[in-house]
């Protein structure tokens, strides 16, 4: 997984980019280094990374601002590092589109192991898929071959995360999937009870499909169980 996979460390603190390169390093792990946000979306532009692990305390412009750019121009695995016990920095790096979040300070084994799981999300969920490689549910088209979700003919950009998400409720329609079960499912096992992860997925796929122009509520909140994907014509409520 590690060999070959370019990691964008974005961090003013140099200390710590030296550990987190140095370890990243000796996981097989390419790394380029950001000390400013700025820099980080010229290291970004420049180097295509398929990771990108981003600082919420920057000098210039903060992590949610640059991880909000990247999200502009790119469906990349981002993972913010926040201060430690500050659940809204955590949640407010999921609403800018952070796939996952670690709060200093960490273990190095954390850290790795987090960061390999991003990037296991970005794969193709060929479970999810082993049947049709595409699903159909009213107007909305998930193919998994050419990572492209349509609704209505309108594409929309997700990141691997909510593709994963959005593929998995797609494949079980009309049937109550679980919080557990999609936690586990997307994120893993150490992340079934965070279920603000799921919260703030669940948001963003339902504003894009929105923004793409579908009124239709495809994802229906089945209160303190967990959610349900509904065709159009099969649609009782939210």
């Amino acid at each position: 997984m590690a060999k070959g996979k370019r990691v964008l460390v974005v961090d003013d603190e140099p200390k710590i980019l030296r550990f987190i390169k140095a370890n990243l390093q000796a996981s097989d792990f390419e790394v380029i280094t950001a000390e400013t946000g700025a820099q980080g979306l010229e290291e970004f532009a420049r180097h295509n990374p398929d990771l990108v692990l981003l600082d919420v305390m920057l000098p210039d412009i903060s992590g949610f601002e640059v991880c909000g750019q990247i999200r502009e121009m790119s469906d990349v695995p981002i993972m913010m590092v926040t201060a430690k016990g500050d659940p809204h920095d955590a949640v407010a790096g999921l609403d800018a589109g952070a796939d996952d979040y670690i709060a200093k300070p960490f273990d190095v084994q954390e850290l790795l192991a987090r960061v390999r799981a991003v990037l296991r999300r970005g794969a193709v969920n060929r479970d999810t898929f082993a049947v049709n490689p595409v699903i159909t549910c009213g107007t909305l088209r998930i193919d998994s071959i050419q990572h492209r979700v349509e609704v209505g003919g309108q594409e929309v950009r997700l990141t691997p995360t909510e593709f994963r998400l959005l593929g998995i409720l797609a494949a079980h329609p009309g049937k109550v999937l679980t919080h557990e079960f999609l936690l586990t499912s997307v994120w893993g096992n150490e992340y079934r009870d965070d279920t603000h992860y799921l919260r703030v997925c669940i948001g963003r796929v339902r504003q894009k499909l929105k923004q793409a122009g579908e009124d239709h509520e495809y994802i229906v909140t089945v209160p303190t169980v967990g959610y349900r994907m509904t065709p159009p014509r099969a649609q009782s409520g939210r």
